[in-house]
Parts: C-alpha cells; structure tokens; sequence
C-alpha cells in the first residue's frame, strides 16, 4: 500500500545540475530513512546518500558535489546533484523505510528510478 515515485531524471552536460525527487504516498505512518542508490551498466549498485532523523551520508564519490533532503509533509525526498561528470549516469533509485501500520514493523520500499545521462 506505500508506493515511491521519482522524477527529475535527464540529459545533461557535464557540470550541469539536476534535481531528483522521491515521493512516497500511500498507508504511511511514519518514515524512519530515505536513501538514493544507483548502477550503472557494468557495476555494483552503490548507496548514493542516505537520510536518517535529519543526519545525512553520502558517498565518497559525491561528497560536496550532492545533497540529499526531505520534505516531511510532502514525504519527499530530493537529491540535488551539482557539478555532474559522465561517471554520473547510472539509474537512480529511491528507497526508503517505512512504517505503514501501528501494529507492524518497518519495511523497505523501492521506487521504479530514473535514468540519469551526463553527457555532452
């Protein structure tokens, strides 16, 4: 009953910006963590950023260059990606830990993704 949805995935330029949304909706009582995952062709899948109790992680990777935040009453979640470099491109994915019900404990919930292609 709890769905995730992103958007905001695109073509860009290398050292161009793009924004990344995560919107969960259904039987949500509460939100414990949101993160952002991607894989590229070839690759491991690689935990991007994480948001936990307003604490936030990154990965080596994109440190300084993302940023990862929440919208409470939209039970969003955005990545900000500043500075992109082809190494970028990958499908990102939104998952996040959730608590549907007062009588059941948390789950994890994955969205589609969404393609994003840094090129020139």
């Amino acid at each position: 009953q709890v769905q995730l949805v992103e958007s905001g995935g695109g073509l860009v330029q290398p050292g161009g910006s793009l924004r990344l949304s995560c919107a969960a909706s259904g039987s949500i009582l509460r939100i414990d963590a949101m993160r952002w995952y991607r894989q590229a062709p070839g690759k491991q899948r690689e935990l991007v950023a994480s948001i936990i109790s307003g604490g936030t992680n990154y990965a080596d990777s994109v440190k300084g260059r993302f940023t990862i935040s929440r919208d409470n009453a939209k039970n969003t979640v955005y990545l900000q990606m500043n500075s992109l470099k082809p190494e970028d491109t990958a499908g990102y994915y939104c998952n996040a830990e959730i608590a549907a019900y007062v009588s059941r404990p948390s789950k994890n919930y994955w969205g589609q993704g969404t393609q994003v292609t840094v090129s020139s």
